[in-house]
């Protein structure tokens, strides 16, 4: 029985489309893969150097973005915020955000204080906190945003104690008028307030990405290799 093989344009064509696309896909996930290998590398750096005090002058977030900052001032109780859908350990709850005057100056910066539970029975009910006056001295990390989950509705009117799903800075510096520092700061360290301050790792999602990259390479060897399997079989006398 002689085996031979028929070339056929139309699967040829499919073929070579379906592994091109495999492979643009695969090396766009090897892409993403090293960014987040060098944010990885970023956090460690920011983690090793000495913390940054933060001042008056305005900062780009790229230049503070994961490094350990530190700062001196008053916080803004009358706007603070709360980031809803923040689970922790299996329990509902927000994100504190609240505004905090640096030192001698009239520059803000959004402040993550911590995560407290919310109310089982009465979802609108505000947790109960504690807030230090006068002059304090906090720690923490700069993050870009206070993070995002899926937006479920509308987003309501944005003011004092609003509880929202997601904030950006400039949202709140245009709503409240405090001109703030374009990123926000994730509080570390312990302190008598009620708030719970176990803050999750960042998820980079490194082998995820390999893992769909892989996928993509699969993909594409399997759209030449079925080209060159049918092939043969229609060959076949």
């Amino acid at each position: 029985m002689r085996i031979g093989f028929r070339f056929r344009w139309v699967p040829f064509v499919a073929a070579v489309l379906v592994a091109a696309l495999g492979v643009v896909l695969a090396q766009w996930q090897e892409g993403r893969a090293e960014q987040k290998m060098a944010l990885e590398a970023k956090l460690a750096a920011g983690d090793a150097d000495a913390p940054l005090v933060l001042g008056a002058a305005p900062l780009a977030p790229e230049a503070v973005e994961l490094r350990r900052v530190v700062v001196s001032g008053q916080f803004v109780p009358g706007w603070a915020l709360y980031l809803e859908n923040r689970p922790y350990q299996g329990r509902a709850g927000f994100y504190l955000l609240m505004p905090f005057r640096i030192a001698d100056s009239n520059m803000h910066v959004l402040v993550e204080r911590g995560w407290l539970p919310r109310h089982s029975a009465e979802r609108a009910r505000l947790p109960v906190y504690a807030t230090p006056s006068g002059n304090v001295t906090i720690e923490g990390v700069a993050r870009r945003s206070p993070g995002h989950v899926m937006q479920l509705g509308s987003a309501p009117l944005l003011r004092p104690n609003a509880i929202v799903q997601n904030v950006e800075v400039e949202q709140v510096a245009e709503a409240s008028g405090l001109t703030l520092q374009p990123f926000v700061i994730e509080q570390s360290g312990a302190a008598d307030d009620h708030l719970v301050r176990d803050w999750p790792p960042p998820s980079l999602g490194v082998e995820k990405h390999r893992g769909y990259a892989f996928q993509w390479y699969a993909l594409a060897l399997m759209a030449l290799l079925f080209f060159l399997v049918t092939g043969l079989r229609r060959g076949t006398s």
